[in-house]
């Protein structure tokens, strides 16, 4: 592993940490970081990789909103925090759709849609419902403000979206709050709730991929996985801040026309090829 080699695994963990959070799709922008720019790995590696990598950012929610999940409090207030507790009782039914399709179905849907044209397609259709979705809700004010407005019938509608993530593409933040908008669910909400969902499903994914690979790393290997996982982590307590400052003032819509501009260029570069 030369310099070069090692800026190109700083460069991922960049990417991964930016794109992971806003709902730009992560994979969309691995897929065309990974054609421009190859890492001198094995493919069942780069696979691997792209994953477990989101480990990295998955630490920077949980560091940002750690007083918002640790559900135990002083023995002067009783130990548990219940408002805590009955939100990972929603992020656990919010899960129970992608756990019962994804698991089962996670290689035969990378089999069947994990191509540029399935990537390119899902950013401009996203693209488009966000931009969509916010005409429709201008001037509306959100039925839900606070996660303890988030009932379990909801967390349920807002985890059937996510299962659409499933789909590379169409970003797993960008799914869940784009759910999440459609019952009313403020921006600053869905936004966090998208947070928080990410964390037992990423680390789902991640132990899955770590299993079909095998833990049988190299020095090298577990280097560039490290590596990679702490540039992704420092990257996503900036794009976290960003997002949730940026929501405060503006709506997504800016995202839908990056998306439907990000969907061309894939389709134009993969297409000239």
């Amino acid at each position: 592993m030369n310099l070069i080699e090692w800026l190109k695994v700083i460069l991922l963990g960049v990417v991964e940490g930016i794109t992971e959070w806003l709902p730009i799709s992560s994979t969309g922008h691995m897929i065309l970081i990974d054609e421009l720019v190859k890492l001198n790995v094995s493919e069942e590696f780069m696979e691997m990789f792209l994953v477990v990598i989101q480990l990295g950012a998955i630490l920077a929610v949980v560091t940002l909103y750690f007083s918002k999940l640790w559900p135990f409090t002083t023995p002067e207030k009783g130990w548990i925090k219940k408002k805590t507790w009955a939100l990972w009782f929603k992020v656990l039914v919010a899960i129970l759709p992608a756990a019962i399709i994804g698991i089962p179905f996670d290689d035969k849907i990378d089999a069947l849609f994990y191509n540029y044209q399935t990537v390119a397609v899902t950013l401009i259709v996203y693209g488009v419902l966000f931009i969509v979705l916010e005409n429709r809700n201008k001037g509306k004010k959100p039925v839900v403000r606070s996660l303890n407005q988030l009932t379990y019938p909801m967390a349920f509608f807002i985890g059937a979206f996510q299962v659409l993530a499933l789909i590379p593409g169409t970003s797993r933040s960008g799914a869940t709050i784009l759910g999440a908008m459609l019952l009313g669910v403020s921006r600053h909400v869905a936004a966090e709730f998208s947070f928080f969902l990410a964390i037992p499903v990423m680390f789902g994914a991640s132990l899955l991929k770590i299993v079909k690979f095998g833990i049988a790393f190299t020095p090298v290997e577990l280097a560039v996985l490290l590596v990679g996982m702490a540039v992704a982590y420092v990257v996503s307590v900036f794009a976290i801040k960003f997002l949730m400052n940026y929501i405060k003032r503006r709506d997504f819509k800016a995202f839908g026309w990056y998306r439907i501009a990000l969907g061309i260029v894939v389709l134009a570069y993969f297409l000239l090829q």
